[in-house]
């Protein structure tokens, strides 16, 4: 078994590793490390995250760094402030006898006239960035970046995917030309080669296969709704779930904050975590979920980049990623540290295909669950409850309460007391269950017995459907159109009908420039001809029965 000894990394950072607790590499870092420390080759690393890739570009940045020197060394871009912000945390700690070495961390969402006071009062060796700040950075002339002899891309597909590719382009103009540039990427789509072939020069590549990255640790499991069950299917999970600690995925920002906020309504502990929240905001929302005040992350994918969070029971993928790479860096949020978690997708009749899809393009066996019956809720709940009344310390109780309390319950019975207080801790529960809760357990079985017949439909015709599910919902749809979210739904008594009528007088549309309508419990899709899409975002109040409509595009970041 190889160990870092053997990659040939200085004295200080192999002490270092020693302190955290790193003593055998990852496939990427055992391949990539001795290849750039003996050559220092442009580099791309194809990997997913989780595999320790900071370690296998950070450790021979450092190992190569003469803090001697009053530069910018190295310069390290990353498509999110979280993600951002673990690397510079764990640069700190590969770099802790690295004497000298002076990192930063710069990123939108703070003052960056705090950033550019930092920046000149203790100019960074290793700076990591986000590259929309970088950018403002480098027009306010706050950072020169004409010096620095590496720079490395993280995620790079991600930043891509984000819309960063200009301000890419326009920071490597900064930069010299005999700089030694990392790549690293989950994905190689043909912006990243444009990139590989017009900035790189013959460069060295790992490629780190799927089956090796798929964590053993992480039971995968899907359980099988009707489209209109999905939410009381995932209160009677998290109820049945009495430790859960995890982060529940949605494809869109409008999804996540939805949920949670049904979720929160409903009497659960939910936060969400998405692109349109101020820095302040996530970094409230991290604390509470790091410290479990909040138990239940409800996140887009972008946002969760870089969410370093350990002992996660479960990942819930609420909707199911567009591929097998998101699915994987999703599930691989739990089972961190040698632990084991559960990865767990709500799926409806129209997801199948893609379960299929997954199973076989990762190599994993995503088993089928039953939603846990009301009786199986009620019963792990009880268990639990016992088991904190059983363990409760009573040492604050005086004697004379106890007395007091007994003198008052004399008129009843052993079990009488105990139906009782029973009464008001399940009282709480049932009173969350909904009229459409209540016939899941009917409902169950009928949707597996459709899962069944779909199932064996999709395995007989396994790969036209799983290239058909595992398209967008923008590819499916007509290309010369746009969707948008309109905050109105099922819940208002909508239907296509009054949904047209409403646009059209508001942007003057009519039925032949509006597409598909797709209408949810609290909102609604609609598809309308790019055309006439400006006028959807005029800037008129629109109201219907007294309340104010919303009406935004759709993105799925």
């Amino acid at each position: 078994m190889q160990t870092f000894k053997e990659l040939g990394l200085s004295d200080e950072i192999l002490r270092s590793l020693e302190e955290i607790g790193f003593v055998t590499p990852t496939e990427i870092q055992y391949k990539a490390i001795p290849a750039l420390i003996q050559n220092k080759p442009d580099f791309i690393g194809l990997a997913q995250t989780g595999t320790g890739k900071t370690a296998a570009f950070g450790l021979p940045l450092i190992h190569f760094l003469d803090t001697s020197i009053n530069k910018v060394f190295a310069l390290i871009l990353a498509p999110t402030r979280e993600l951002a912000q673990q690397i510079a945390k764990e640069f700190e700690n590969f770099g802790k006898y690295k004497k000298g070495m002076r990192t930063m961390v710069v990123y939108g969402g703070t003052p960056i006239s705090t950033q550019i006071r930092e920046l000149k009062k203790n100019f960074p060796h290793i700076l990591v960035a986000t590259p929309g700040r970088l950018q403002d950075l480098i027009d306010r002339k706050a950072v020169k970046l004409d010096e620095i002899e590496f720079l490395v891309l993280d995620e790079a597909d991600e930043m891509l995917n984000m819309g960063f590719q200009e301000d890419i382009d326009k920071i490597l103009e900064y930069t010299p030309e005999d700089k030694v540039l990392w790549l690293f990427s989950a994905t190689m789509p043909t912006e990243i080669r444009r990139i590989v072939g017009k900035y790189m020069d013959t460069p060295f590549e790992v490629r780190i296969k799927s089956e090796s990255k798929t964590n053993e640790n992480i039971d995968h499991k899907y359980i099988y709704v009707s489209k209109h069950d999905k939410e009381a299917a995932l209160k009677r999970v998290l109820d049945y779930l009495t430790d859960f600690y995890g982060v529940i995925f949605c494809k869109t920002k409008m999804d996540t904050q939805e949920l949670a906020d049904y979720l929160e309504k409903e009497g659960y502990r939910a936060e969400p975590l998405h692109g349109d929240m101020s820095q302040s905001q996530r970094d409230a929302v991290m604390a509470k979920f790091r410290s479990k005040t909040t138990p239940i992350l409800v996140a887009t994918d972008v946002a969760a980049r870089g969410l370093d969070v350990e002992s996660l029971t479960h990942v819930v993928h609420y909707s199911l990623p567009e591929n097998s790479e998101y699915y994987t860096h999703r599930s691989g949020r739990t089972a961190r540290a040698g632990k084991k978690g559960t990865s767990l997708a709500i799926v409806t009749p129209q997801d199948i295909g893609r379960i299929r899809f997954f199973e076989r393009n990762i190599g994993v066996d995503i088993k089928h669950i039953k939603v846990p019956l009301q009786s199986q809720m009620y019963s792990k709940k009880l268990e639990k409850w016992t088991e904190k009344v059983l363990h409760t310390d009573t040492v604050e109780l005086s004697e004379e309460m106890i007395l007091k309390a007994c003198e008052s319950f004399n008129v009843l019975t052993k079990e009488e007391i105990i139906s009782k207080i029973l009464a008001m801790e399940f009282n709480k529960l049932y009173k969350k269950v909904e009229k459409d809760d209540l016939n899941m357990d009917f409902n169950q079985d009928r949707n597996d017995r459709s899962s069944k017949g779909r199932d064996n439909k999709s395995r007989r015709d396994d790969n036209k459907r799983s290239q058909r599910d595992t398209g967008s919902r923008h590819q499916h749809s007509n290309p010369h159109m746009e969707t948008f979210f309109v905050n109105i739904g099922k819940i208002d008594n909508i239907h296509p009908g009054i949904l047209i009528d409403i646009l059209a007088g508001h942007a003057g549309l009519s039925k032949k420039q509006i597409g598909n309508i797709d209408i949810q419990k609290r909102h609604c899709l609609v598809e309308i001809d790019k055309k006439f899409s400006k006028s959807m975002e005029s800037g008129k109040i629109l109201k219907y029965r007294g309340r104010r409509i919303a009406i935004k595009k759709e993105t799925f970041e």
